[in-house]
């Protein structure tokens, strides 16, 4: 199976939620696109008035699912597209969406989980859960947009503790960090994003959606985020040259083979 995004309604209250058993939710190929037409049709959903964003089985998502790697990430326009034209276009529309957003964290939040929570506007935690992007053990780094993102969301300290020395941060950390709004224990986290959602939901609806417009024009990265006067596009231009290095193949490789790598 390789894995699904479902989104149901209760209301003016809906639930997102990403499923990939047996491998803690990790997103593949087809959950990204599917996390891209969830997150526009949500948009259009003129009754619905918050959604839960959260992971099955009380995890939330231990980042990519590493065993599709092989068949695209070796060549630079195969992992180019990937990352512009699949992973970067579902972000994109979570951030684009109107609808308030609540991401119910429980379990491993890693990599592709760091970056759907980064996209929420408010995050709940379970005391067990835990954070990074580990991939330097994997022998790449993360592409551009999404590290713009996530260091915008975690903050730049914190996004370079995860990416360069794949630290794995625990909840409180991620807490006092500014990243999440609350850190429950684990059996509260679904009642606790709840009970938000309902105060969300018993507010002005159209109010909600102009604040989510107003915050996107003010921070939304497809505005063009710029690094010292340099455009993102030229940064991208180059940003997977990488694709075919030895590192690259023996982190994957060694991750597959539940081994060590050799750098």
């Amino acid at each position: 199976m390789a894995g699904a995004i479902h989104w149901e309604t209760c209301g003016a209250i809906g639930l997102l939620t990403l499923e990939h058993p047996g491998k803690l939710n990790a997103m593949s190929v087809s959950m990204w696109r599917s996390l891209r037409a969830a997150a526009e049709d949500i948009g259009r959903q003129r009754g619905l008035r918050v959604v839960i964003v959260r992971g099955a089985e009380g995890q939330f998502c231990a980042g990519g699912d590493i065993a599709e790697y092989p068949d695209f990430r070796f060549s630079v326009e195969g992992l180019r597209q990937f990352h512009e034209e699949v992973v970067w276009p579902a972000l994109s529309a979570l951030l684009r969406c109107e609808v308030p957003l609540i991401a119910q964290i429980e379990g491993a939040c890693m990599g592709a989980g760091v970056e759907i929570a980064s996209c929420c506007d408010l995050r709940v935690a379970g005391e067990g859960a835990r954070f990074g992007a580990p991939i330097a053990r994997l022998g790449f780094s993360m592409a551009p947009r999404e590290a713009a993102l996530v260091a915008r969301a975690v903050g730049e300290m914190t996004a370079r503790e995860m990416l360069l020395e794949a630290a794995v941060l625990d909840a409180q950390v991620m807490e006092r960090r500014g990243f999440l709004h609350q850190v429950v224990p684990d059996a509260e986290v679904a009642a606790q994003a709840a009970a938000r959602a309902e105060r969300i939901a018993a507010l002005a609806p159209e109010a909600a959606r102009r604040t989510k417009r107003l915050f996107f024009e003010l921070f939304g990265l497809d505005a063009g985020v710029k690094r010292s006067g340099v455009a993102m596009e030229n940064i991208v231009s180059t940003a997977y040259d990488y694709a075919d290095s030895a590192e690259h193949r023996e982190g994957i490789a060694a991750f597959l083979a539940k081994r060590r790598p050799n750098f």
